[in-house]
C-alpha cells in the first residue's frame, strides 16, 4: 500500500471507532454510593419514563408547603445523590435529584432524545404534586445537564435557569477537542442549546468556572450571547470544570437567584 493508502485506512478506522464509541465517550454512568441519602425530608421517588423505564432519585423537601422546587440534570459523569445536603443552602426550594437512565439506581439507557424526553416527565410529575408550587419550578443544569436544562425551558413554562459550566452545542465543544474530525456528521447526540436559545425568554443565571478545559468559557460566552431574557454571569476565576461547586459562593449566588424569582 502506498504512504497515503495507509494514512486513509488509519483515518477511516479513527473515525469508524469513534463514531461507534461515542456513547461510551459521552455518557459515563455512575453507581449509587452506598444506601444514598435519607432522612424525614428525603422521599426516595421511582418513576416510570414514557417507554416504560424506571427513574430513580429522591425528592429533597423544603420545610414549607407547597414550596418552590429546583429540578436538578447532571453532568455526563454524575451520579447526583451527592447533591441531597446541598438543600439546606436553598432555603425555601425543594431539591428535585433524578438520576438519567443508566446512572445511579435508573435502569436503561441514555441518549439526547431519552434524556429530553424524560426531562418533560419529570418536570409534569413534579407540577402535579400539591406540595410543589406549580408557578415556582426552575431547571438547573451542569455541564451535560445544562443542555437538558435548555431543552425543558423551550417545552415547559418553567420560573428560571441556572446553567453551571454551559455550552453552545456538544459538536462545538468536541470540534474543538477533535480539530480534525468530521464532528458534525459524527455526532448522534448534539445537544444543540445555541439553536435553541433565542426562544427562551426565562431568567437565567450562568455560572463559569475560568479555567475549564473541558468545556471552555469560549462555548458558555456564544450561548450566553444569543440570551434574549434577564440573564446574569458569574465567572469564578480559579475554578476548573470540576471543581466549581466547592467555590466560595457557589450555592449563595444560586439561592439569592432562587429566591429573586417570585
Amino acid at each position: 500500500m502506498t504512504l497515503a493508502a495507509v494514512v486513509l485506512v488509519v483515518a477511516g478506522g479513527l473515525v469508524a471507532a469513534l463514531y461507534a464509541l461515542q456513547d461510551q465517550m459521552l455518557f459515563l454512568p455512575q453507581p449509587v454510593i452506598g444506601a444514598g441519602p435519607s432522612g424525614s425530608h428525603i422521599e426516595l421517588v421511582e418513576l416510570a419514563a414514557d417507554d416504560g423505564t424506571p427513574l430513580r432519585g429522591w425528592l429533597v423537601k423544603a420545610e414549607r408547603t407547597p414550596a418552590p422546587l429546583l429540578v436538578y440534570f447532571g453532568g455526563n459523569a454524575e451520579e447526583v445523590s451527592w447533591l441531597a445536603a446541598a438543600q439546606a443552602e436553598l432555603s425555601e426550594w425543594s431539591l428535585l435529584l433524578m438520576n438519567y437512565r443508566g446512572y445511579g439506581r435508573s435502569e436503561g439507557r441514555p441518549s439526547e432524545t431519552r434524556l429530553f424526553a424524560d426531562a418533560l416527565r419529570l418536570y409534569d410529575w413534579a407540577a402535579g404534586r400539591p406540595d410543589v408550587d406549580a408557578e415556582r419550578i426552575a431547571g438547573m443544569g451542569r455541564s451535560l445537564g445544562s443542555g437538558v436544562a435548555v431543552y425543558l425551558a423551550t417545552q415547559r413554562a418553567i420560573a428560571g435557569l441556572v446553567l453551571v459550566t454551559p455550552f453552545d452545542s456538544i459538536t462545538a465543544v468536541a470540534q474543538r477537542h477533535y480539530p480534525f474530525l468530521p464532528v458534525r456528521w459524527l455526532l448522534r447526540h448534539p445537544f444543540d442549546s445555541l439553536s435553541r436559545a433565542g426562544t427562551v425568554g426565562v431568567p437565567t443565571l450562568t455560572l463559569i468556572a475560568g479555567r475549564d478545559t473541558i468545556i471552555p468559557p469560549a462555548h458558555a460566552e456564544r450561548l450566553y450571547e444569543r440570551w434574549p431574557g434577564p440573564k446574569r454571569w458569574i465567572e469564578f476565576p480559579a475554578a476548573d470544570h470540576d471543581s466549581i461547586s466547592a467555590e466560595p459562593g457557589y450555592w449563595r449566588a444560586i439561592a439569592a437567584f432562587l429566591d429573586e424569582l417570585r
